[in-house]
């Protein structure tokens, strides 16, 4: 039967419900300024009525209702939307990060233009053509050496600020691999609290807020997708692979070697394998390091070898005022000192590689000549072999064009004596060193007997780097060779000592028949100046016009693709969190209508109890014999 006192515990329950829901409330208005807070709400529900459908209830009109109950505390959020949200947000932290450098990387090219490279190397050019015009003179060998001096300044310091650019993207990578390595580790510790919460039948509402906002965070910094918000086993996988399962994190190292100038790779702590990143921050300095900068330097390095290695050629050759000759401009110094480019590449104390960074065969060649030979040519490229076929028809010029435009890693020319010059690029794979040709091989006969180079057909006769005296092995006692570049020649190439201390070993003219050059014979330095406007291959740019055109568009273009698309992937991620904020966000006007309502609800509760207390007073203290 019904308790007499049964007003008293209903009346409790509605001040206990709405006790509560006022709690939360003053919750909700506390936080409406703490990152990453969703708004909760409390749940009412009817209490279990006092009689269920069974055979012993007593005769009533209905089921007796015994009051309110705060069933659930739920936070508001939607988790469709956090998710699209976590997406984007890998985005967004790649063109960031990437517009960020990239401005960086811009402010390098956007030099005065009086300091400039462009602007140094003219300079230079015309230094030689007034040498051409005043051959014996002194002062014009003196304006040759300062101006030489001057552009190789000029490119030391674009070397060193974008060298600067890369070691700051290095740094920031090991700052952010440490981000990574805490937030997964945070991420799984409260992935354990969450699942003690929830066995014991709670809503561990804002430990779920802190480890999305934790989500968040990392979503920025790494790609990551989400699995199992509302499971026991909460995971967390970056490209496919598990970062966190549960209350188990798994950590990255960075490790560093040889290649890649000694830059570290991030690698699984647990397996020792490579991770590669393709979005958020980490990815983009990534990208920013090992390819953009990685990239810029390149372009630099090879413009300078070829630069150098074009003026040496000619400046060799020719004679200066006291009367020597085979005297280089500029400084070059070779990766190994073996004269045949053998390297220890594996080293274990034995020669097992050959560092060639160029090779000429013995022919004179044509450019407009028809070869009349069939054949193929592989050269190395920077995702396997490249191959360059060739027809009776096919010209000099037409072979050495389609050699340059292949893809690979090996550019060609016809040097100043008209014979084929095979020249190596920079290695697009960072395992690879650059400026050394890795294979070269014919099936016919044009880089064999037509040209002079190799020593025959096919694989038996062909060029491969992975060889202790591979150059030993091309045409016997014909063919010219120079041993790979120490690294990075944009760095170090400098003016040499002898042409500094003797200005009169700036040579200026050709000898004759073997005899020194006329005081007045400027046909060197007038070649020198020439080749400004020639086709010289700066990597697979025709003239050194082409490559600082290049140059500034590329960084310009992909400036402009970065902030661009920084600006259009903030916007989106703006609005999908305006949209989570209107959702789950804190609004204090309907927070405060909410205060009132359960105000009214507590005191209505308490009004119940203080009238029910009258009626039992009445019936226990007044009603008498």
């Amino acid at each position: 039967m019904n308790s007499t006192f049964m007003g008293i515990e209903i009346g409790k329950r509605g001040i206990m419900a709405h006790n509560q829901a006022l709690l939360t409330t003053g919750h909700n208005l506390t936080n409406a300024s703490t990152e990453g807070y969703s708004r909760q709400r409390v749940e009412f529900g009817a209490f279990e009525p006092l009689y269920a459908p069974e055979l012993n209830r007593e005769e009533t009109p209905g089921q007796i209702g015994q009051g309110v109950i705060a069933t659930r505390i739920e936070r508001v959020r939607d988790m469709l939307l956090e998710g699209r949200i976590v997406a984007q947000d890998g985005t967004l932290g790649y063109w960031n990060t990437a517009d960020k450098y990239m401005s960086l990387v811009e402010q390098v090219y956007d030099e005065p233009t009086e300091v400039s490279v462009r602007s140094q190397m003219d300079r230079f050019w015309d230094s030689w053509q007034e040498l051409s015009l005043h051959p014996s003179e002194l002062p014009a060998r003196r304006a040759v050496v300062e101006r030489g001096q001057g552009f190789i300044d000029s490119v030391h310091e674009r070397f060193r600020r974008l060298e600067g650019i890369r070691d700051m993207a290095d740094q920031d990578i090991r700052v952010i691999v440490k981000q990574v390595n805490s937030l997964s580790i945070q991420i799984a510790g409260l992935n354990e609290e969450i699942v003690k919460v929830r066995a014991v039948g709670d809503n561990p509402n804002d430990l779920l807020d802190r480890r999305d906002l934790l989500v968040e965070k990392l979503a920025e910094l790494v790609p990551v997708t989400t699995d199992g918000r509302d499971k026991d086993e909460f995971m967390i996988h970056v490209n496919g692979q598990v970062l966190v399962q549960g209350r188990i994190a798994r950590t990255f190292n960075l490790t560093s070697g040889p290649e890649n100038d000694g830059y570290g790779d991030a690698r699984w702590a647990d397996t020792g394998s490579t991770m590669h990143f393709e979005g958020g921050t980490l990815g983009a300095l990534f990208e920013m390091r090992d390819v953009v900068v990685r990239g810029e330097i390149q372009s630099l390095d090879t413009m300078t070898m070829t630069f150098t290695d074009l003026v040496n050629e000619v400046h060799s050759s020719a004679y200066g005022l006291n009367g020597k000759t085979g005297t280089a401009f500029f400084a070059e110094y070779p990766m190994v000192n073996n004269v045949v480019g053998n390297y220890d590449r594996n080293g274990d104390g034995a020669f097992d590689s050959t560092y060639l960074y160029r090779m000429t065969g013995a022919n004179r060649l044509s450019p407009q000549e028809q070869v009349g030979l069939e054949g193929t040519i592989t050269l190395s490229g920077r995702d396997g072999d490249v191959q360059v076929s060739y027809r009776p028809t096919d010209t000099i010029g037409q072979i050495v064009d389609r050699i340059n435009n292949s893809g690979a890693e090996v550019t060609a020319r016809l040097d100043r004596n008209y014979r084929l010059e095979l020249r190596a690029a920079p290695s697009g794979d960072k395992v690879n060193p650059d400026f050394v040709i890795r294979h070269v091989e014919d099936s016919g006969e044009f880089l064999s007997g037509y040209s002079g180079m190799l020593a025959g057909s096919g694989p038996a006769a062909a060029y491969d780097w992975a060889v202790p005296d591979a150059a030993l092995g091309l045409r016997a006692g014909a063919v010219d060779w120079a041993v790979a570049p120490l690294s990075h020649p944009a760095g170090w190439i400098e003016v040499s000592l002898d042409v500094k201390r003797d200005l009169s070993s700036v040579a200026a003219g050709f000898g004759d028949n073997g005899n020194p050059a006329a005081p007045g014979d400027g046909r060197a330095a007038l070649e020198i100046a020439a080749l400004r406007d020639r086709n010289v291959m700066v990597g697979a740019l025709k003239t050194f016009d082409d490559f600082f055109a290049d140059s500034v568009a590329r960084v310009g273009l992909m400036g402009e693709r970065a902030g661009m698309n920084a600006e259009t992937q903030s916007r989106i991620v703006k609005n999908l969190t305006d949209m989570r904020e209107s959702l789950s966000g804190v609004n204090m006007d309907e927070e405060l209508s909410n205060m009132i309502k359960f105000q009214h609800g507590y005191a209505a509760a308490a009004k119940f109890i203080t009238v029910f207390d009258s009626m039992l007073d009445t019936i226990i203290n007044r009603m008498g014999v």
